[in-house]
């Protein structure tokens, strides 16, 4: 499936979706790498064979073999540091903060690209992730290297709008098989 093939599956009901996964993509100000690991990285993280079976022949085409393993790999290190962070955050005893987190996270240090465009890609997967903390940290890690806030911006209007097209879709694939 291609995202244009994505697109005309999105049902009416849901038009603007359609028309809001055309404007995030196609119309980005980001970078081609940007955009396509923000996508990829996104896609993962809504957990949504469909779209992922749709977006990541995409990305792959777009990203270098490097950019596209980095993306999955922020993914994947996103998956571990959302649910740790929002965990720790959440939890009462604020005591829990200070233990050591005794986790494997040796992509952050060398993650085979740009560390911006790395820390854009984490930094949607943890809008999907809804992981305060680590929203903050790497909003400020992207700020702070003169990245603008409309780029920060269209990383989680990107997220937004994958993961919606993802829940869309699952729910109808699911509702089709019980109709």
């Amino acid at each position: 499936m291609s995202l244009d093939s994505l697109k005309s599956s999105i049902p009416d009901y849901a038009k603007d979706l359609r028309l809001n996964l055309g404007a995030v993509i196609d119309d980005s100000d980001l970078t081609a790498q940007q955009l396509w690991g923000t996508v990829l990285a996104t896609a993962i993280a809504s957990r949504s064979p469909v779209v992922l079976r749709a977006l990541a022949p995409e990305a792959k085409a777009n990203l270098s073999p490097q950019a596209y393993t980095a993306a999955k790999s922020a993914a994947a290190v996103m998956a571990v540091n959302n649910v740790f962070h929002r965990t720790r955050h959440l939890l009462s005893d604020h005591e829990y903060g200070t233990l050591r987190a005794g986790l494997r996270m040796n992509v952050l240090g060398d993650p085979g690209v740009d560390k911006v465009d790395f820390e854009l890609w984490s930094f949607a997967v943890s809008a999907i992730n809804a992981c305060g903390l680590c929203l903050d940290s790497h909003e400020q890690a992207l700020r702070k290297a003169g990245v603008g806030r409309e780029v920060v911006q269209e990383a989680f209007k990107i997220a937004a709008v994958v993961q919606a097209v993802g829940v869309t879709l699952d729910a109808e694939a699911l509702l089709t098989e019980t109709e």
